[in-house]
Formats: structure tokens, C-alpha cells, sequence
């Protein structure tokens, strides 16, 4: 009896520790769902929004961590891919579904190219992917400033003032895309209960969420879950592990571009120099809030995390306004959770290993003493 409580006990702190990051999140929204005072039709129109807006993006992470190199915080490359898309699809006036398909398409090589940059740099930091991924698209950002914001009018061709700026090149601040505002997601969408479900972009990323299960049973899904494990294994195996990593961060950037095409068709207006600048942390913040870790993440811990990261979005400045009397407390509360919960994940899988890692080392020193025995 003793033995079952202990199990059932040890169980129930392993299922805690394991999912601290969500209960917690849980909790937040619980205590906050009430102070808000936001009625459960607004809420949830507000998520099938959110979720329908970012969890095609946040699918663009998956990839990268089965093979083993941790939070792709690159996936910045593809935003930008997708926002130079979106610029010259709007200068050449093509908008609604039409616009959005041609944005998708030209940000495909865009984003191989700037992938396979990524890959090879990455490859030249294992071991420590995050950080160099991160610092890549800092310095993307810089390359991306550049263009937008002297070559556009001046090499490359831009002919609408309302997208250039008045000196004749560069673009401006905010590019309108009101026209192709939803134009995706209005396509089959339904009213169930006063709650507009956009069918067709869920669809798409349904049909995505088959692809990566499809992908995971390939021949390169399954070398690349080899390279997760144990490069040198991977290696003797057979596998081109330098390839497979590239190959696996080219196809995070390509996602990620398609993602965030679908993000500013929803949003319906682009701000040319800041859309990109914090996608990357905010989707890495939702799957980590699902549950994810650097080395292990599912399709349900992203659709946990986007629901969960992204009510708390909704309820943190109101809740803020009726606590603290100023709405500016909640903004500053869900950045600082935003960065708090990617801490607090990196911290607890850094543990969970040395943990592990200690435990290896007992067991392989208590087996050399009955060997010695």
C-alpha cells in the first residue's frame, strides 16, 4: 500500500514538474478570467482568432527541435522573407486571395535563401544554436532595414506613393493592407453561436499539422529525430548530419514565411519595420507555455500554448486597468511574463538535465563498485 502511494505520489510531482509552465499559466487565467469582467463570447471569439492568426507559425518551430537544435529563434528570417512579399504585392496592387498566394509564393525563396545562410551558420555553433540563431536575426534585421529601407525606390522598383516614403525611396512606416484583410479567413467562414470560425485557415493548418506527422515517418523525418538524439550515432549511422540540419531550419524559415503572410492578412495592416521584431519570442513563448522544452515539442503543445499565452495576452491589460487603475500595468505585466516564461522553461530543462546526467553518473559509478566487488 505504501509502495502504490509512493508511486502514485512520485507520478503526480513528475506530471507537476513536467507541466509547471501551463498550470501555472492556468492559474493566471483563472484568477484573471473574473477581475476582467469579459464575457465568454468575446473570449472566445478572441482566441479562434489568435489560434487561426499564429499557430501555423508557432508549427514552424517543430522541425528544428526534432532535429536537436533547440528554439529556432531564426524563424525571424522568414517574417522578413514574408513582409518583403507582402510590400511588392501591394505595389503591384494585388490583393484578396490572389495577393495572399503570390506573397506566399515569392517568400519561399527568400526564405531558402536566407535558410540555408542560417543552416550553415548554425552548423558552425552546435551546442549552441539558440543563442546564434537569435544574434542571426538581430543582424538580418539590420540586412532587412537596408533594403526596405534605401533600396526599395531606389534599386528596387516601388511605384505607389502611399507605399513610398516622400524623398522617393524607402518604404513607409505602415503598409495598408486592408484589402487583403482577412480575405482568407472570411473564405467558408461560419457563425456558430456568435463565434466566426474562419474554416478554410483553419483547414490550412490542419492539413499542416498532417504534413509534419506525415514528415515525421520520412525517410528525412526520421534522420533528422537520429541528429536530435545523438549526433555522433546519427553520423556512424550513415547520415549527412550537417545537411539534415540545414535542410531542417530551411524548412522552419519556408513555414514561417507562409505563417506570417497568414498572420498580416488577419492583422490588415503591416508595420514595416517592427512586425518581425518580436514574432519569434512571442511564438516561442506560447509553445513553451504548452508544454514544449528545447528538445521535445508536439502539435498539442502548440495549440495548448497559443490558447493559453495568448488569453493571457487578452485578459492581462484589463485585469491591470481594474487592479492597478491603469491598463499600461497589464501591458508591462504580459511582456514581462512573455520573457519570464522562456527564462523560467530554459532554466528548468538546463536543470532537468543536469539532473539527469547526475543520475547517469551515480548509476555508472555504482555499477564500476559491484564490478570491482
Amino acid at each position: 500500500m505504501n509502495n502504490k502511494n509512493k508511486t502514485a505520489s512520485s507520478k503526480l510531482l513528475n506530471f507537476l514538474g513536467n507541466n509547471a509552465v501551463p498550470i501555472m499559466f492556468i492559474i493566471i487565467i483563472a484568477l484573471c478570467i473574473p477581475i476582467s469582467g469579459f464575457s465568454s463570447l468575446f473570449l472566445l471569439n478572441e482566441i479562434v482568432t489568435r489560434l487561426s492568426r499564429n499557430a501555423f507559425l508557432i508549427l514552424s518551430l517543430l522541425i528544428p527541435i526534432m532535429a536537436g537544435m533547440g528554439l529556432n529563434f531564426g524563424m525571424t528570417l522568414g517574417a522578413m522573407a514574408a513582409e518583403i512579399a507582402l510590400i511588392l504585392t501591394s505595389d503591384w496592387q494585388i490583393w484578396g486571395i490572389p495577393g495572399i498566394v503570390l506573397a506566399m509564393i515569392m517568400s519561399i525563396p527568400i526564405s531558402i535563401v536566407l535558410g540555408l545562410l542560417c543552416g550553415k551558420i548554425l552548423n558552425a555553433a552546435k551546442g549552441r544554436e539558440m543563442i546564434t540563431s537569435y544574434i542571426i536575426s538581430f543582424f538580418m534585421n539590420g540586412v532587412y532595414q537596408l533594403v526596405v529601407l534605401y533600396m526599395m525606390g531606389s534599386i528596387i522598383p516601388i511605384v505607389h506613393t502611399t507605399i513610398k516614403l516622400p524623398r522617393g525611396y524607402g518604404v513607409r512606416a505602415s503598409v495598408d493592407l486592408t484589402r487583403i484583410r482577412k480575405a482568407l479567413d472570411n473564405v467558408l467562414s461560419v457563425n456558430v453561436g456568435g463565434v466566426i470560425i474562419p474554416v478554410l485557415t483553419l483547414l490550412i493548418i490542419a492539413l499542416m499539422c498532417l504534413i509534419i506527422v506525415w514528415f515525421r515517418r520520412t525517410k528525412l523525418g526520421q534522420d533528422m529525430r537520429a541528429v536530435g538524439l545523438d549526433m555522433e550515432v546519427a553520423r556512424a549511422a550513415g547520415i549527412d548530419v550537417e545537411r539534415t540540419r540545414i535542410i531542417s531550419i530551411v524548412i522552419s524559415t519556408v513555414l514561417a514565411g507562409i505563417g506570417m503572410v497568414i498572420y498580416l492578412q488577419n492583422m490588415g495592416d503591416m508595420a514595416t519595420y517592427s512586425s518581425h521584431s518580436q514574432i519569434g519570442m512571442f511564438c516561442i513563448a506560447a509553445l513553451l507555455v504548452g508544454g514544449a522544452s528545447v528538445d521535445k515539442a508536439s502539435i498539442g503543445n502548440v495549440f495548448l500554448g497559443v490558447i493559453l499565452f495568448h488569453t493571457m495576452f487578452i485578459l492581462a491589460p484589463k485585469a491591470g486597468a481594474v487592479i492597478a487603475g491603469n491598463e499600461v500595468i497589464g501591458e508591462y505585466f504580459r511582456v514581462f511574463v512573455s520573457y519570464g516564461v522562456i527564462t523560467i522553461a530554459l532554466v528548468m530543462y538546463e536543470t532537468k538535465k543536469r539532473r539527469a546526467k547526475a543520475g547517469m553518473g551515480a548509476q555508472l559509478a555504482a555499477a564500476q563498485q559491484e564490478g570491482e566487488r
